[in-house]
């Protein structure tokens, strides 16, 4: 990776990032923290927190971990209180902590439907309203950005929580961006498709060989966890201050392809669509 970030590009932020112990959280928290971010890492299990704040020391940055249910607002309230308490005032949040699994929607329960949706919605509503209230009370400006998904406004079969889930959160990004403008917070989202974690993997792709998934992906491969790092990293930067309400795809081109009539031809070997299309065209 070339890095193209200046290394104190985050130095005047004060990060919280749910969902920080492990996957995508990890590496955004550990990224923010090697762009001068004070980064605290919220998340259920102690273990997993902890060693992401470990890493992060060891590098010589300055975090904080915090255990916390985000479906619950008055703990995610005493999780920003021991936060502040020791690294400051939050001015950014990344929401990423999230549920998801496949089922037919014939056979969920609705406590199943309930808890995916009290996580990715209810737990996002608790964290940024959080955040909102704290830094308009102290005239301040900041920066949120919720992790969404490629199908937030297509949605998706067999996935209805999560789907109805994230649909809320990009409805909640777009209202809060218009409504929260006049105080300088920016609120953003960033939707990643395909990216390498073998806990999703496993419950998300049943059946489903990496290299049958890289056919349905034009760049021809996953996402590196760099790469949606990166992107969080800029649209919560200073160096993108007119950026708001914005949902940010970072796919390699999935969702185009999905969305597109002739895209197939583009998972073929380009000699053998190239065959197809001459056979298609009129003859004189």
């Amino acid at each position: 990776m070339v890095d193209p970030f200046r290394p104190d590009l985050l130095r005047s932020k004060t990060t919280l990032v749910t969902g920080g112990g492990t996957g995508l959280g990890r590496s955004i928290a550990l990224r923010f923290a090697s762009l001068g971010a004070n980064v605290a890492v919220l998340g259920r299990r102690p273990d997993p927190v902890a060693s992401t704040v470990r890493a992060i020391r060891d590098r010589g940055g300055r975090a904080f971990g915090v255990t916390a249910d985000v479906r619950d607002g008055s703990a995610v309230r005493s999780a920003f209180d021991a936060v502040e308490g020791e690294l400051g005032p939050v001015n950014q949040l990344v929401n990423n902590a999230a549920g998801n699994f496949l089922a037919a929607s014939e056979d969920l329960s609705a406590n199943a439907f309930d808890a995916v949706v009290r996580i990715v919605l209810h737990g996002t509503f608790h964290c940024t309203t959080e955040l909102g209230r704290r830094l308009i009370g102290r005239q301040q400006k900041g920066e949120v950005v919720a992790i969404t998904t490629t199908y937030a406004e297509s949605g998706t079969a067999f996935a209805l929580p999560s789907a109805c889930g994230k649909a809320g959160v990009l409805a909640l990004v777009r209202s809060l961006a218009v409504e929260w403008a006049a105080y300088g917070i920016r609120v953003n989202a960033v939707a990643p498709g395909a990216f390498r974690s073998e806990a999703a993997s496993a419950r998300l792709m049943p059946g489903t060989s990496e290299e049958q998934m890289t056919r349905r992906i034009p760049a021809g491969r996953p996402g590196h966890h760099w790469e949606i790092a990166n992107l969080v990293a800029y649209v919560m930067s200073d160096g993108s201050p007119y950026q708001t309400g914005d949902q940010v795809t970072i796919d390699g081109g999935r969702q185009l392809l999905s969305g597109q009539t002739f895209a197939w031809l583009a998972t073929l070997d380009r000699a053998e669509a190239k065959r197809l299309l001459s056979e298609s065209k009129p003859r004189k």
